[in-house]
């Protein structure tokens, strides 16, 4: 693929990230994400930069049940440096038994526990960015996670938002607490539950947490569209790393521009619509093989089209037969009816991408807000409330 330069700005000096006996020189982590961040799309952003890369949120009930979706969400590839796996659980006993078994199994090197889920599905029940609020609950599975992860000497991290809205923020609080409790590192998406994907990220409370938390790395998360942002985020905040999600659907080459930038390089990539074509294709090949299953690997990679062709000159009647191919010889007879040679669209092709939704009232469990402590019937219900569906 070819690169293009951008004009050059002073060299950022960042320092590899240090998680325990981790060190990941280019200091960037891909954000898990729902059906995204599987085997396929990892080794493909592998194939382009450094970083970390972490799987698809997994519940803990789920792997402790050891359902075959879990096991396939926590599966690796040999190859895989690090082998990331991200947490999601409201109880504190489930969630330890989830991070034991992945540990006296050795299944991963490096645990992540999701407190940032704005879906409702999850915040309904207690879960993602609503449970924070409950200081004695957030301390007890954070405590409870670290003590486990430790016997394996395996760096436990967490995931936030700033917090339910802005009447209710959390991630101060939190931040020390995960930091008193040992974690080795906390990431901090700058919007509230509230707000969902919508406006812009506030990166002022990246910048407080990082100010409030000098003693362990912080990373900061949002609205990261290109290595620009990613350098800006750091001098602005002073952060230890950037954690990249929505920025990289349909451009698993942004985390080869990551590393030139944090390496001091002003090459971008910058393909042309044939180059394009070509990494489509790669990503559905690697989805046959994570799945084995060419129709339902095909499906996956429907969702995925829109956000490569972002921008490029591609007519709505392909746009449409791209989205709707079952099979491999399918997808490669519409990607030849392209002009492979039309060039990079510039600033169209960059920029927001995938569903930001709109700000809205979170889903909560009754009388959530009342106090931040438990009360009686919400300790009751919270073993129950665990799902036991992964990677939503």
């Amino acid at each position: 693929m070819t690169v293009a330069a951008t004009p050059p700005a002073p060299k950022l000096e960042l320092p590899p990230l240090k998680l325990g006996p981790i060190t990941v020189d280019t200091p960037v982590i891909l954000a898990p994400m729902a059906g995204i961040t599987n085997s396929a799309f990892r080794r493909l952003c592998r194939e382009y930069g450094g970083g970390m890369y972490v799987a698809e949120m997994v519940t803990s009930r789920a792997l402790v049940e050891r359902t075959p979706e879990s096991l396939r969400i926590i599966s690796h590839d040999d190859d895989e440096k690090v082998r990331s796996v991200q947490l999601y659980g409201v109880d504190p006993v489930t969630v330890g038994s989830a991070v034991r078994m992945l540990v006296e199994e050795d299944r991963a090197d490096h645990i992540d526990l999701n407190f940032g889920c704005p879906v409702p599905k999850v915040t309904r029940r207690g879960g993602g960015s609503a449970l924070p609020w409950k200081i004695d609950l957030f301390t007890s599975i954070v405590q409870t996670a670290v003590r486990e992860a430790s016997k394996g000497n395996v760096p436990l991290t967490i995931k936030m938002r700033k917090g339910i809205d802005d009447d209710h923020l959390t991630y101060l609080d939190a931040g020390r607490i995960a930091r008193d409790s040992g974690v080795a590192a906390v990431a901090l998406h700058g919007r509230t539950a509230a707000q969902f994907y919508s406006g812009q990220a506030d990166w002022s409370a990246i910048a407080r947490l990082r100010e409030a938390l000098p003693d362990i790395p912080v990373l900061g998360n949002g609205d990261i569209w290109s290595a620009e942002d990613a350098v800006r985020m750091v001098r602005e905040t002073g952060v230890d790393g950037v954690v990249v999600g929505r920025g990289c659907q349909g451009r698993p080459w942004l985390f080869g521009d990551l590393q030139a930038a944090f390496e001091g390089s002003d090459t971008r990539h910058k393909p042309n619509l044939g180059q394009v074509a070509q990494g489509v294709y790669r990503h559905a090949e690697l989805m046959v093989e994570t799945f084995g299953d060419e129709n339902k690997a095909l499906r996956e990679i429907r969702k995925h089209i829109a956000w490569y062709f972002k921008g490029y000159v591609v007519g709505g009647e392909l746009r449409t037969r791209m989205a709707l191919v079952s099979s491999l010889e399918e997808l490669r007879a519409a990607l030849d009816e392209l002009d492979a040679g039309s060039p990079y669209p510039g600033g169209d092709a960059e920029g927001p991408r995938g569903r930001a939704g709109s700000p809205k009232r979170p889903a909560l469990p009754k009388d959530w807000l009342e106090s931040r402590a438990l009360n009686a019937d919400q300790s009751r219900d919270i073993s129950a409330a665990e799902l036991d569906v992964s990677g939503g």
